[in-house]
């Protein structure tokens, strides 16, 4: 941070920390700044718990006796939300009017469920975000408006806003309102106690809107890696210092692959970002070239069913109820169905689960059942009425109270479909042909094209593919703890498909629907190596040509 630093030659030196906590990053920054430039510095800084303020207070003044020290309880985003067009984010006082020098940041990670739907809707308006509002969105956007022009921040912050939706408008606005030098996406390395997975912003601050060109933002990954490494190191911070495209073991006896590149993000103000170098280039680039189109040709990709009361609607004890096995029950796909291309029966019986569904099809559409047809299911839910009716948000829609709160399309149970868990290590996407019903922790997809299902079950096999994760890798690289991937919608509609016209693409249908009908067996497990490879050259690569 110091090292792209330009520092005024001279009068103050000003130091924000917006949401200071014990004062920790600011005592580490003084700690580094240049000895002959403390007498000139004034720190700033704001938290909202007032203990917190007493220690950082006492910490930096005891550290720092010499250099002017002011730490407040004050609430940053009060400040945001207080701006007006004529005046700045400070508006108290004389001193805190002009611009910071530095800015050095950890903010809270709060979701809006938490902050309030209020204050949520404030900030969402004031920074013209949508969705789902972390409380670090507006803070690094509120960093861009207190820092001077050529000033410098280094913001600790979560890695979701590179890779999510709700992110977007963080993305676009970050490299509008910065001039973003530097990148580092800390992955799962678990650096810091917070459960979130941590990156690092390095940037300037400027007073034009610039280009949201991202071609010379230099952007580093660290992920725990199972490859040999190649090298030691004793911590993290020193594997970071790694040339790029090297596993490297540090003292704990985890291994991690470095990666330094260049941010890319499809050339769209708001798009993933992602790390770019010359060889995953040139892959994707082949991989693009026999693409035909992606998963979102072949249908919308869709969250399983909601009841919002799943003590009510699902069980795996129905038939022992004292009332009688009720009507309108149906089976439900679960995560612990999951296996490549064909469901699994789970090893518990208390994970065998069906869910009452009172809803059908009419040719006015989806509408609740009539429960006076259904008495042994009327009596059931009869017996929870008070549990169903405290979803007011239900009623207040003009909603049946015995309704699940996502039912989806009772038509469209019948219908062959994919199904995948929301999260996984290794891509886990199986065919359903039994009509059963998709619960809300998996997505599911659907041909929507008459004559078209053969596409579904291409795509079932590319899915399933190696060539599958590092495509993922390459494009998204939202990985959890334990390299779990998030497949989410917007990742997976974005996955390639061969031309189903291709000779090569008929035999990796027919093999999928082999594989289907074969499981468990080693036969399957042997046309699933071979599917493998198959899938590799339709894309015009070899197994052994992977880039990192």
């Amino acid at each position: 941070m110091l090292s792209v630093a330009q520092l005024p030659d001279r009068g103050e030196i000003r130091v924000l920390d917006p949401a200071a906590g014990d004062g920790a990053l600011l005592e580490a920054l003084l700690k580094r700044m240049p000895v002959d430039t403390l007498s000139r510095v004034r720190v700033f800084g704001y938290d909202t718990d007032p203990s917190a303020v007493v220690r950082a207070s006492a910490r930096l003044q005891n550290a720092f006796p010499d250099v002017s020290i002011l730490i407040e309880e004050k609430d940053f985003l009060d400040h945001v939300l207080s701006l007006s067009a004529d005046s700045d984010l400070f508006s108290d006082t004389r001193s805190t009017l002009m611009p910071f020098d530095l800015v050095i940041a950890n903010p809270p990670y709060v979701r809006t469920q938490i902050m309030g739907t209020e204050q949520a809707q404030k900030l969402a308006q004031s920074f013209a975000l949508t969705g789902r509002v972390d409380l670090y969105y507006p803070f690094l956007l509120g960093i861009s408006r207190v820092l001077s022009e050529g000033g410098v921040t280094g913001i600790i912050t979560s890695n979701r806003f590179m890779t999510t939706k709700s992110g977007q408008a963080v993305r676009r606005a970050l490299l509008s309102k910065f001039r973003i030098m530097h990148v580092w996406d800390l992955g799962d390395t678990k650096l810091f106690d917070a459960a979130v997975l941590p990156a690092v912003l390095l940037a300037k601050g400027t007073k034009q809107i610039v280009d949201s060109d991202v071609e010379d933002i230099v952007f580093s990954t660290i992920y725990e890696s199972k490859e040999n490494a190649v090298d030691h190191v004793s911590n993290v911070m020193e594997a970071l210092t790694m040339s790029d495209n090297t596993v490297v073991s540090i003292s704990d006896g985890r291994n991690f692959l470095v990666r330094h590149g260049l941010l890319d993000n499809g050339e769209s103000a708001d798009g993933i970002w992602r790390i770019s170098t010359a060889s995953s280039d040139q892959w994707l680039a082949t991989v693009h070239k026999h693409t035909w189109n992606t998963f979102r040709r072949v249908g919308k990709i869709r969250v399983g069913v909601k009841s919002t009361a799943d003590k009510v609607f699902v069980r795996s004890d129905w038939s022992a109820l004292p009332g009688g096995r009720p009507e309108l029950l149906r089976p439900l796909i679960t995560r612990y169905c999951a296996r490549q291309f064909k469901a699994c029966i789970p090893s518990k019986t208390k994970h065998i689960k069906e869910i009452m569904y009172p809803h059908e099809s009419t040719s006015k559409g989806r509408k609740a059942v009539d429960l006076s047809l259904y008495p042994i299911a009327a009596r059931y839910l009869e017996l929870h009425r008070t549990t169903l009716e405290a979803r007011s948000y239900l009623i207040k829609a003009g909603r049946a109270w015995y309704e699940l709160w996502v039912p989806q399309d009772p038509a469209a149970w019948s219908s062959p479909k994919i199904v995948f868990p929301d999260i996984s290590e290794k891509p886990t996407f199986w065919m359903d042909t039994e009509g059963g019903i998709v619960n809300g922790e998996c997505y599911w997809l659907q041909c929507e094209r008459e004559g078209e299902n053969d596409l579904l079950w291409l795509a079932l096999a590319v899915a399933n593919s190696t060539f599958i994760e590092f495509f993922y890798d390459h494009c998204f690289n939202n990985k959890l703890y334990a390299g779990r991937r998030r497949f989410i919608t917007q990742y997976v509609e974005q996955f390639p498909l061969p031309d189903p016209a291709r000779k090569e693409s008929q035999i990796i249908i027919d093999l999928a629907k082999a594989i289907h009908s074969e499981l468990p067996s080693n036969a399957a497990d042997q046309k699933i190596s071979e599917l493998n490879a198959l899938i590799w050259n339709v894309f015009g690569l070899n197994v052994e040509e992977v880039p990192r």
